[in-house]
């Protein structure tokens, strides 16, 4: 896994129908994709051996079929399928579907993070994020 950071942007159109952001990232703990339907698009059946896939709606509305049972997603929705579960992804609506799709299949290590109370903080004095004290809100801009 490589240090630093990456920094990409969501496709406005695209050639196909599945972005990989995962690449352009640099992501190799997880993958995350764009993938965009025109109306009336749908991409294949599938099923995954061991990775579960979370799809978040940014755009349209999702029509999730599972094992042959139609689910609507409308934008902000967000579902996981599991692993083994036949998924395919349609777009029955009349404008296009833009949704994020994340995947993994290892174990999420959790609370690992660390927290500083400032940006001076040496790194020994780094912190579990619930024990350091959220900072001051900023004013409000007026």
């Amino acid at each position: 896994m490589e240090t630093g950071i990456t920094r990409g942007r969501l496709a406005d159109q695209a050639a196909d129908r599945f972005v990989s952001l995962r690449r352009d990232l640099g992501v190799t703990s997880f993958g995350i994709n764009q993938i965009i339907l025109a109306a009336g698009e749908r991409g294949r059946i599938h099923r995954h051996k061991v990775q579960e896939e979370v799809f978040l709606v940014l755009e349209g509305t999702l029509t999730l079929v599972v094992d042959g049972d139609d689910m609507q997603l409308g934008e902000g929705e967000i579902v996981r399928v599991g692993p083994e579960v036949r998924r395919q992804l349609v777009n029955h609506g009349p404008d296009r579907l833009v949704l994020l799709a994340l995947g993994g299949s290892a174990e999420h290590v959790g609370r690992d993070g660390l927290a500083y109370a400032d940006w001076d903080t040496p790194e020994e004095d780094a912190r579990a994020p619930q024990e350091v004290p959220l900072p001051e809100d900023l004013p409000a801009r007026g």
